[in-house]
C-alpha cells in the first residue's frame, strides 16, 4: 500500500530534506519518494502546517504489566503510545513481578519485530526493586535488557548504584537513576514552599532531589560507566549536571510537563497533578528551559504513570505519584518550541534516547525504513473519555480541549493514521 504525506515540513537534522516541506512517498514499510511531485498513491495524508520527524521515542513509560494489568497492559500501553506519537517505549521494570528474570524480558520483548510501537525493557537494578541485592545484569542484557535501573524508585544504597556502574562496564551498559534522597521527602505531598505552607502539605524539599544528584555523580566519578539521571526538576540539578557532562558519561532526561507546570496548580487539591518529582517553582521552570536549550537535558520523556481511579480519587495525601501523558505529549511539545525551537526538542524524543539505548536511529532519507512521526501542533481536540485509549484516567487534561496532537505513525511496515 502507497501513502503519501503531503507538504508535511521534515524535522530531521542528519535528513538532507531538514526543514524543507516536501512531499513523502511511503510503500511496503519504506520512504521510496521525497519530493515535490504529486506522487501517485492508495492514501493521500493532506499535511499542510504538519511537521513529519523520525518516530518518537519514551525513555521510561510505566505499564502495569505483568501483575498490575488494571492500572495499563501490553496491549493499552502500545495503543495509547501509537495515538501519541510514539513508535518505540521503554518499559520501567517496577510491575509485579518486577523485570529481574530473563521470562520477564522474553515476555516484553515478544513480537517485536512486527509491532508498530516496539517495547524496550528496562530491567531492575535491585531484586524487587528493593535497593538491598544486585540482580543477574549481564544475564539480563544478554536476554535483551535495554538498559538497567529501579525505575520509580531511587537506587538508595550507595554500594549498590557503585557496583552497579561498575558491573555494567563490561558490556558498556546504561544506570537509569531517579535521583530522590527518600529520608527528605518521607511523607512529602509536593514540592516544599509557600504553596505547601499555605495548603498545608508536607513538602517534598530542592535538596532532596539535589543531595542525591550530587551524590549519583561522585559515585560515577569514582567508579566510570554510565549513568542516566531521571525526571530532573530543579535548577541546581542541571547546573550539577552541566558541570559534570564535561569529564563525565552522564546524561539527563525530564518530564516534559516539568518546565511548563508549576506547584500554584495543586491549590485546588487535584491528585493529577500530584507527581514525583513534584510540580516545583517558575525559578525551576525557567532553569529547565534553559538546559532544553544549551543541551544539558539530553532527553524528553513523557512521565506516563497510570493509575487507577481507587489510587487517586483519594484524600491528597493518600493519592498516589503520577499522570498519565502519552496521549497529550504533543501538546506539551507544541508549547515547549517557542522558548525552545523545535531543533533542539525533536533530538530529544527521536536520536537522543534511542543513541542512549543503542538502539538504531531512524532517518527520513528514500530507501530507509518507514519509522515515523507525523503531527500537528496547532491541531485542537477533545481529550475525553471516548479519546483516552489508556486503561487510567489520572490525567488533568482530561475533558479539556487541548492543541497539540499525534496524526499518524510508521513503523515496521504497520501504521496509523487520525481521521
Amino acid at each position: 500500500m502507497k501513502i503519501l504525506i503531503q507538504h508535511a515540513e521534515i524535522l530531521d537534522p542528519s535528513s538532507s530534506f531538514h526543514q524543507k516541506e516536501k512531499n513523502v512517498l511511503i510503500n511496503n514499510g519504506r520512504i521510496i519518494e521525497i519530493g515535490d511531485k504529486n506522487y501517485t498513491a492508495d492514501k493521500v495524508i493532506k499535511a499542510d502546517g504538519m511537521k513529519l520527524s523520525a518516530g518518537w521515542f519514551d525513555l521510561g513509560t510505566f505499564a502495569g504489566d505483568p501483575g498490575l494489568e488494571h492500572k495499563e497492559d501490553l496491549e493499552s500501553v502500545a495503543r495509547t503510545a501509537a495515538a501519541g506519537g510514539f513508535t518505540g517505549i521503554a518499559l520501567l521494570p517496577n510491575t509485579v513481578p518486577c523485570v529481574q528474570t530473563k521470562n520477564e524480558i522474553s515476555y516484553l520483548v515478544k513480537g517485536n519485530d512486527s509491532q508498530l510501537v516496539q517495547i524496550h525493557p528496562l530491567a531492575a537494578v535491585t531484586k524487587n526493586n528493593k535497593g538491598e541485592e544486585l540482580t543477574e545484569m549481564i544475564d539480563l542484557h544478554e536476554a535483551g535488557a535495554a538498559a538497567f535501573t529501579d525505575g520509580l524508585k531511587s537506587i538508595w544504597h550507595t554500594d549498590i548504584l557503585l557496583k552497579s556502574l561498575q558491573y555494567t562496564q563490561k558490556f558498556n551498559g546504561l544506570i537509569i537513576d531517579h535521583p530522590e534522597d527518600i529520608w527528605l521527602n518521607l511523607f512529602g505531598q509536593m514540592h516544599e514552599g509557600v504553596n505547601s505552607t499555605m495548603l498545608g502539605l508536607k513538602g517534598m524539599p530542592r535538596i532532596a532531589e539535589d543531595i542525591a544528584v550530587g551524590r549519583n555523580l561522585e559515585l560515577l566519578a569514582y567508579a566510570g560507566g554510565r549513568l542516566h539521571i531521571a525526571k530532573i526538576s530543579t535548577g541546581k540539578s542541571a547546573d550539577m549536571i552541566r558541570a559534570a557532562k564535561k569529564k563525565l558519561n552522564v546524561t539527563c532526561d525530564v518530564a516534559i510537563y516539568q518546565p511548563l507546570l508549576d506547584d500554584s496548580r495543586l491549590s485546588d487539591f487535584d491528585t493529577n497533578y500530584k507527581v514525583n518529582p513534584p510540580l516545583r517553582e517558575k525559578v525551576d521552570n525557567e532553569a529547565l528551559i534553559k538546559a532544553l536549550k544549551d543541551g544539558t537535558i539530553d532527553v524528553l520523556c513523557s512521565g506516563h504513570i497510570p493509575h487507577e481511579e481507587e489510587s487517586k480519587s483519594l484524600e491528597f495525601d493518600l493519592a498516589d505519584f503520577g499522570m498519565i501523558n502519552l496521549q497529550t505529549f504533543a501538546m506539551h511539545l507544541g508549547a515547549l518550541a517557542e522558548p525552545v525551537g523545535w531543533d533542539a526538542l525533536i533530538e530529544k524524543v527521536t536520536v537522543n534516547p534511542r543513541k542512549l539505548l543503542g538502539l538504531e536511529i531512524p532517518k527520513i532519507e528514500v530507501e530507509e525504513k518507514a519509522n515515523l512521526t507525523l503531527f500537528d501542533p496547532e491541531r485542537t481536540w477533545l481529550f475525553d473519555e471516548k479519546a483516552n485509549l489508556s486503561r487510567s484516567k489520572n490525567s488533568p487534561w482530561l475533558n479539556q480541549q487541548i492543541k497539540g496532537k499525534a496524526i499518524a505513525v510508521f513503523n515496521n511496515g504497520r501504521h496509523k493514521i487520525e481521521d
